[in-house]
């Protein structure tokens, strides 16, 4: 199936499931958004080595744990 025939096929399922104003309703949910993601997480995360990743995750764990307490 090509592109466009999974978009033709997948717009009218979604009318027969929701109707008209349903589909559009939901197609309005999704926008691509702007900007560079990749680039972006990389000026907000830096550039974390794996040893640094783990350490945090570990550290959040035990935090996580002792809340349930």
């Amino acid at each position: 199936m090509t592109p466009v025939e999974i978009r033709s096929r997948g717009i009218e399922a979604l009318t027969q499931a929701l109707g008209f104003v349903g589909m559009v309703r939901f197609l309005h949910q999704f926008d691509s958004g702007s900007g560079n993601y990749t680039k972006e997480r990389e000026q907000w995360l830096g550039n974390p080595k794996v040893q640094e990743v783990v350490a945090e995750m570990k550290k959040l764990s035990q935090t996580a744990d002792s809340d349930q307490i």
